[in-house]
């Protein structure tokens, strides 16, 4: 089976433009969020608003590397920049563990609150 065939069974619910990134009022991820799957999630999520629930959930997601955390990273300086709230759920082990090494786990497990 093809790299690509088993991104688009492990992610069904995400959609055919970018098999990896779903938005929405909350935005669903899927199948691998590493250094060959990262730039187009990042560019998918830039074509639309910040989900409405601020809720990115990583259900969906079967394995991460470091770039992983540099897209949960430029998540939540737009978030910020734009006054919205964020929030990942259904992180990983291997994500926490992952922002526990390069020492942003907080910027993780909580919120952005800015002021309006």
């Amino acid at each position: 089976m093809s790299d690509e065939a088993e991104d688009e069974l492990a992610c069904e619910v995400c959609g055919d433009e970018n098999p990896h990134f779903a938005a929405g009022d909350r935005w669903m991820l899927g199948g691998a969020l590493n250094v060959d799957t990262a730039a187009g999630v990042l560019e998918a999520s830039r074509a639309v608003a910040l989900p409405a629930t601020g809720i990115v959930s990583f259900a969906s997601v079967d394995s991460v590397d470091s770039a992983a955390v540099a897209v949960l990273l430029a998540w939540r300086r737009r978030a910020e920049a734009e006054g919205k709230v964020l929030s990942f759920t259904d992180v990983s082990a291997s994500l926490s563990a992952l922002a526990l090494l390069y020492g942003v786990e907080e910027l993780i497990s909580l919120p952005v609150r800015t002021a309006a």
